[in-house]
């Protein structure tokens, strides 16, 4: 399932976002390509641990957690710190999968051993208005073949971090986003797709009939049950 989500970040903050990244130093996005991507990706990206990335990464974090669309489709279980990546002209990120696995390093006195996170879900976020670059595309392979995706700056789009995808040659202009990887409560991504499209469902319902309603109860206990059969915690 690819999934967008909108409007996750405001105008306020993709402005000042997007201030502070056009201050920052970007460093040659080879350096944290797996075997694969190392081949066919030409960017540049934020050092993960800078101080710069983890404040922002934080913003996009607690944003996350407020947005009942994207807790609907992802039901995340652990997410990984955001990075961010640039995209200028002739650079590209050629067809690849990413790592099953990463993980996550905890910070701080005393810090313990890293978090593995399995990689269900990939996730885009667009920082930068698409009239202001050319190219730059995210396509994605699926089952109804490739999917192309240029979204309006603070929109994100969620899809199979098992799906083969690319981002295509910037032309002209400059652009920015962040990416990051989660682990759903929910590892099936049929039985995630199911639960998202019922709970919509009983949203919808919910605003329709009333929250008290026969069917809108019965609907949302549904919902409540199969997440009790198929999430691991």
């Amino acid at each position: 399932m690819i999934t967008p989500i909108g409007s996750l970040l405001g105008s306020t903050q993709l402005a000042q976002m997007r201030t502070l990244l056009d201050r920052a130093d970007w460093v040659d996005g080879r350096s944290s390509a797996g075997a694969q991507a190392l081949e066919v990706k030409r960017n540049r990206q934020l050092p993960a641990d800078s101080p710069l990335a983890q404040q922002l990464g934080d913003l996009i974090l607690a944003a996350l957690s407020r947005h009942p669309t994207f807790i609907s489709a992802a039901l995340p279980l652990r997410i990984m710190p955001p990075l961010f990546n640039r995209y200028e002209a002739g650079e590209t990120y050629g067809l690849h999968v990413d790592n099953a696995l990463r993980f996550i390093q905890p910070t701080g006195p005393g810090q313990g051993a890293a978090i593995p996170v399995r990689t269900d879900l990939s996730a885009t976020l667009f920082l930068t208005d698409p009239e202001d670059y050319d190219g730059g595309e995210l396509e994605i392979e699926s089952s109804f073949g490739a999917q192309s995706i240029k979204l309006a700056a603070g929109d994100l789009i969620l899809y199979p971090a098992s799906s083969q995808h690319r981002v295509t040659p910037v032309t002209r202009g400059s652009r920015s986003c962040a990416v990051f990887w989660l682990q759903s409560m929910v590892r099936d991504s049929s039985q995630r797709e199911m639960l998202f499209d019922l709970d919509q469902s009983v949203q919808s319902l919910g605003s329709e009939l009333g929250q008290a309603h026969d069917d809108v109860m019965r609907l949302s206990g549904l919902y409540h049950n199969l997440i009790r059969q198929w999430a691991e915690t």
